[in-house]
């Protein structure tokens, strides 16, 4: 029998608020996972052709998510009513995470990580541009601030990271326009569904990449890039599975620590030292998102009171 019949509003909010402390701890290890496995495609990317570890990172987290998905929903999963947006899809996200290896070859782990913080500066832009969501001032102030924290990340330096910012702001660019889109696809689309045609078609996509170059990786490298793919399949999990806990105000600020674990990663594997300009403008991106984040909320909310019945 369904728990949720004659469920108030004000407590079923109660009962997600009780919630919120395990959401956070959720939120907080999908950003440690991310971060380690962004420190793994940076270390094979050294050695191994960019087709090669992006293959291998959506093919064994295409297996972790279908060992755990499919004997609790079968192949019923993959009925889709939206086949030319999971492709859409597929192709945008599989060229997003080309340049974001790209940036990572080029570039300090933190500082490609800090520049994709800025994604939901550029959802915001796409929603407005493609789904004509109204923008008003408050929201093209904080468009505004970002983007100039996105400069100062992106500020003078050598120019290989210059060019790797470049290839870092293209996969923010490219992941926020998907953010905008998935919005659409949520009413037809279950998780599940979305999750297995993402690394599905992410899986097909890069095997094209293979014959343009592979190397027999060593059993050391074999062994981490399982890992690299089993983490970033558990990480979207846990990532989800946060936001099904709590509401998105309560937790994604502290996805956003993950800019310190690629910082710790980045420094003790490679001996990279974050700069004043990271530190300040990625606290500058990080602020105009949360703003983004808390008005988009505040706004929902509103929109639900005014809806809801007398």
């Amino acid at each position: 029998m369904s728990t949720d019949v004659g469920v108030s509003p004000a407590a079923e909010r109660s009962l997600r608020q009780e919630h919120i402390p395990l959401a956070i701890i959720y939120m907080v290890g999908a950003g440690v996972v991310f971060a380690a496995t962004s420190a793994a495609s940076k270390w094979l990317v050294a050695t191994y052709p960019i087709g090669e570890v992006l293959f291998t990172r959506a093919l064994f987290g295409l297996i972790a998510c279908g060992l755990f998905i499919l004997p609790a929903h079968g192949l019923a999963v993959f009925r889709t009513q939206r086949p030319r947006a999971h492709l859409i899809r597929g192709i945008s996200q599989s060229t997003s995470q080309c340049l974001l290896l790209i940036a990572f070859s080029m570039m300090p782990l933190a500082s490609a990580t800090a520049i994709n913080f800025s994604s939901p500066l550029f959802a915001t832009l796409a929603s407005a541009i493609f789904l004509k969501e109204g923008v008003g001032a408050a929201r093209a102030s904080a468009l505004i601030v970002g983007f100039i924290g996105v400069l100062m990340v992106t500020g003078p330096g050598a120019d290989t990271v210059q060019v790797g910012a470049l290839f870092a702001l293209g996969n923010a660019v490219l992941f926020g326009t998907v953010t905008a889109g998935v919005r659409g696809m949520t009413a037809t689309e279950s998780a599940e569904t979305l999750t297995l045609y993402q690394l599905l078609l992410l899986t097909l996509f890069f095997a094209l990449m293979l014959p343009f170059g592979w190397v027999t990786p060593t059993w050391w490298d074999f062994g981490l890039m399982a890992f690299n793919g089993v983490s970033n399949a558990v990480g979207q999990y846990w990532w989800t599975r946060a936001l099904h806990l709590a509401p998105a105000s309560a937790v994604a600020p502290f996805f956003y620590l993950s800019l310190i674990w690629a910082s710790i990663l980045g420094f003790a594997i490679w001996g990279e030292l974050p700069t004043i300009s990271l530190l300040v403008g990625s606290a500058v991106v990080i602020a105009s998102g949360l703003f983004l984040l808390w008005r988009e909320t505040n706004a929902r909310a509103a929109m639900a009171e005014a809806t809801a019945p007398e």
